[in-house]
């Protein structure tokens, strides 16, 4: 059988890295085709020279058993491969349709893009009604239409890059279905993910990748995830070891808590409420979009609407303190967005050490640089950041090298509390592995933290109780040994019905 795409010695040399190494790749037609690595392996820069976005220095591209060369994702849409990438590219003030018409080269009026969106959406079951506006999705819904638009160009070769990420059980569940469906239409499907159940239950064949090379190929259907672990990061990632937690004080208390949104499209805090202890951890599972950002904001400081009386740590009112204020009192925070928020992309780690880090500033504010470039070789080293050394910019690192960099500037700096938006979203299994134990660890030093996260695989396994966010709501707290990823999966959505408990938040009525 001949192959829709195949790769032979792709090298591409970056400065101070080799992103791919004489890189061999087959995909047949009507495959479903993992490609797996840790970060930094190469993957994603080998999707961008599939898809025209980076050139490659070495090698040959064949499709469908012609030499190519692909100068630009124009070019690659013209041959037929699409790519739906991590974050979504869509205007919230456009409609599904005007949406889609964007993305393709208007040869087709508007009209006929609505019907052609109807037609693809039924004949795969993805369910959208193009005159939607994209404000009024929610993120599954999303995807979708990046999907569809996707697939309105007819592709013979479909990337997919962390597809699962933002999606609940039961929107996973209907993305598998449209994939193998597609699949059996003859489209190639090259599916990048983190996660090695999804891979092993969806994918016929897997390529893995280590330091930008190839180092296996295999069945995923035949392998357990402790063996695709270890072709994966040469040994099977760290067991977590869970003791009770002893609980201690109220650290952080939060009393009905409303702040309006502000942005069109955000969301209304309403009523929210829990309280978290010393020695716990709380996770806050939802569907992103749903109002776990603008609490996140609210508790760290950076949006300084709360009311007085709503937000105490250690039983002193914060709701007007400033984010310095409240680190000085102990409380450090993840932000969701890495480059812009978490890091300065232009700035060196060391450099960056100094955004949350200033216990490297010595008498009258003079910087102690051998302290701080000291204080991120240290991080560089206990959490295994690939990166060029401690002046290398933010941006130069991978995403998920760039955050195992995040969470331990704050984790190193032993915080009283800890708030923590998707510790470990686009890390490998490795490094997810390490970043949970360590807040593991921060717990049982006594540290009080609170986890958002969509990954609920993560939730579960380092939680010690579960609150959902939907619609600006938080629903009761339950303890994870009594929670059920269908329960939670359904509260997600804003299903719950249980009454609220005084540290666990608004009612929704299912």
């Amino acid at each position: 059988m001949s192959y829709r795409l195949e790769l032979r010695g792709i090298t591409k040399q970056y400065p101070s890295v080799r992103a791919n190494d004489s890189v061999n790749l087959k995909v047949r037609p009507g495959e479903i085709h993992a490609v797996l690595g840790e970060n930094g392996a190469g993957k994603s820069t080998l999707m961008k020279i599939i898809f025209g976005a980076v050139k490659p220095d070495e090698g040959e591209i064949l499709f469908n058993g012609q030499a190519v060369r692909i100068k630009s994702p124009q070019e690659a849409r013209a041959l037929g491969i699409s790519m739906v990438f991590q974050h979504f590219s869509l205007f919230d003030t456009l409609t599904v349709a005007e949406n889609v018409w964007l993305g393709l080269d208007k040869s087709m009026p508007l009209a006929e893009v609505t019907a052609r969106i109807r037609e693809v959406a039924g004949e795969y079951g993805l369910d959208i009604d193009p005159e939607r506006s994209v404000h009024d999705l929610t993120v599954g819904e999303r995807q979708r239409v990046e999907i569809v638009r996707a697939l309105l160009t007819n592709p013979q070769l479909l990337i997919l890059d962390e597809p699962t990420s933002v999606l609940t059980p039961q929107a996973v569940g209907r993305l598998f279905v449209t994939l193998r469906h597609l699949a059996e239409k003859g489209c190639a499907i090259l599916y990048i993910s983190h996660k090695l159940d999804e891979i092993r239950a969806l994918c016929h064949h897997c390529t893995v990748m280590r330091g930008g090379k190839v180092t296996g190929e295999v069945d995923p259907t035949q392998e357990t995830n402790a063996s695709l672990s270890r072709l994966m990061i040469g040994a099977e990632p760290p067991e977590l070891h869970r003791a009770a937690p002893v609980l201690g004080a109220v650290a952080l208390s939060v009393r009905n808590l409303d702040v309006a949104r502000n942005n069109p499209f955000g969301v209304d805090l309403k009523g929210v409420a829990f309280e978290l202890r010393a020695g716990e951890i709380l996770g806050i599972a939802g569907v992103s979009g749903n109002g776990q950002q603008a609490l996140m904001a609210v508790l760290s400081g950076e949006d300084p609407r709360a009311k007085p009386g709503s937000v105490h740590l250690f039983g002193k009112d914060i709701s007007a303190s400033t984010p310095g204020e409240r680190r000085r009192l102990g409380l450090h925070s993840v932000p969701e967005e890495r480059l812009g928020r978490g890091a300065v992309p232009i700035m060196s780690l060391a450099q960056n050490t100094l955004l949350t880090r200033t216990d490297a500033v010595g008498k009258g504010g003079w910087l102690r640089m051998k302290g701080v470039v000291g204080m991120a070789e240290a991080l560089i080293e206990r959490f295994n950041v690939k990166a060029g050394g401690p002046h290398a910019l933010a941006r130069s690192l991978s995403g998920g090298n760039l955050q195992k960099f995040i969470m331990g500037r704050e984790i190193s700096a032993e915080p009283k509390v800890l708030l923590v938006s998707q510790p470990t979203w686009g890390v490998d299994v490795g490094a997810a592995a390490q970043i949970r134990g360590e807040l593991l660890k921060l717990r049982d030093a006594g540290c009080a933290v609170l986890v958002v996260s969509e990954e609920l695989e993560e939730l579960f396994e380092v939680s010690d109780r579960l609150m959902v966010m939907a619609q600006g709501q938080l629903s009761p707290s339950v303890p994870v040994g009594e929670a059920t990823v269908e329960q939670i999966g359904a509260w997600m959505s804003g299903l719950w019905s249980r009454p609220a408990t005084q540290t666990g938040g608004a009612h929704v009525q299912a």
